[in-house]
């Protein structure tokens, strides 16, 4: 799980970058509005989605004014549906629209990851596996992202290269083999941290099990090795599956009986959630 500062800190950074990276030196459109003119925007849903982001969404409006008033009408996680309404703000005219669109970048990202991993999770359902994330993000908003696969039911694997030891197929030919490595990693690995070596044939994985790897992960292998790697790990190991996972092909991939199905495109490949914020005279 992410620590909860640790992430209040992330959104208050990841919303301050991207103010500032749209306002520059001031936002020349909004000096045309009276500053002391007060305005109402409404959030309205223009698709089906889940709902993920409030707090960027907020943090947009509150880091240009702290008195501005967001009232809910979803929580965060639910579901909303086209033409649903979703929120009203009431701010400054210049807040709302000097805000609008970093508020929006945030929700629709978010939320398109979280719509996503949701439908991978539901496709998976009564199985034994859980949908993983990995490192394919976007950089600055990795954080971001992993909350988001959270919400959308998902299991974030390691946050980055510090919180775990994942050995794949160059570290195993930069140490010399899987025993090498596994034995490399052994030594030097904190108590909390996981370790996790990738293999690309059976025969990989009887080494790494007789090297006492307790995390595998099986990198593009068949619907057929899977289950055969199931068979011969008989749970001395938690089994991974990860590469050309689509979700027409998900659920096969579970039904092999897998531990866990990683897949880069939750947070790599993502289509933006289409939200509508209209502003509505007072």
């Amino acid at each position: 799980m992410i620590d909860p500062d640790t992430l209040k800190a992330e959104i208050a950074r990841n919303v301050a970058a991207a103010l500032a990276e749209d306002i520059g030196s001031g936002d020349l459109t909004a000096k045309l509005i009276d500053p002391d003119k007060e305005a109402r925007g409404r959030l309205i849903s223009r698709e089906p989605a889940i709902l993920c982001g409030q707090a960027w969404f907020e943090t947009a409006f509150r880091l240009l004014e702290p008195e501005a008033m967001i009232l809910w009408f979803v929580r965060e996680g639910e579901s909303v549906e086209p033409n649903q309404p979703v929120c009203e703000i009431e701010s400054r005219a210049r807040t709302l629209l000097t805000a609008e669109r970093t508020a929006l970048n945030f929700l629709q990202l978010l939320s398109g990851v979280a719509t996503q991993v949701h439908r991978y999770c539901r496709a998976v359902e009564g199985t034994a596996a859980k949908i993983v994330d990995t490192r394919k993000t976007i950089p600055g908003l990795r954080l971001a992202q992993k909350y988001a696969v959270q919400v959308g039911g998902g299991t974030n694997h390691r946050i980055g290269l510090y919180d775990g030891i994942l050995i794949k197929e160059n570290h195993i030919i930069a140490a010399g083999g899987i025993r090498q490595a596994l034995e490399a990693a052994q030594r030097i690995a904190p108590s909390n941290v996981f370790i996790q070596i990738e293999v690309e044939t059976l025969a990989q994985l009887h080494e790494a099990l007789a090297c006492g790897a307790k995390m595998i992960l099986l990198d593009n292998m068949s619907l057929e090795e899977m289950a055969e790697a199931v068979r011969i790990t008989q749970d001395r190991a938690e089994l991974e599956a990860s590469g050309g996972v689509d979700l027409e092909r998900v659920r096969q991939i579970a039904a092999t009986g897998v531990h866990r199905i990683s897949i880069g495109r939750l947070t790599k490949d993502i289509r933006a959630i289409d939200f509508s914020l209209r502003h509505v005279e007072i």
